[in-house]
């Protein structure tokens, strides 16, 4: 069954995506901060605007839940 829900602009607000980022992305001023060649994990938000950054996948999720967001992995 489909039931269209039109979902309050605050939760949408919520919901945030993690996705690696390829650290050469990033701009030198953070590349100059960054130590190793591992890839940095993306916090973004629903208009795909990159709204912080952690060093692992574990750390992004716990960043976003700490901040009161939900996140949700992007492959």
């Amino acid at each position: 069954m489909f039931v269209q829900f039109d979902f309050p602009d605050q939760d949408r607000n919520r919901l945030v995506y993690v996705r690696a980022v390829d650290p050469a992305e990033l701009p030198a001023e953070i590349q100059d901060q960054l130590d190793g060649d591992g890839p940095v994990y993306g916090i973004h938000d629903a208009e795909g605007e990159c709204i912080a950054l952690a060093r692992d996948r574990q750390m992004a999720f716990a960043l976003a839940r700490t901040n009161e967001m939900s996140p949700v992995s992007v492959h």
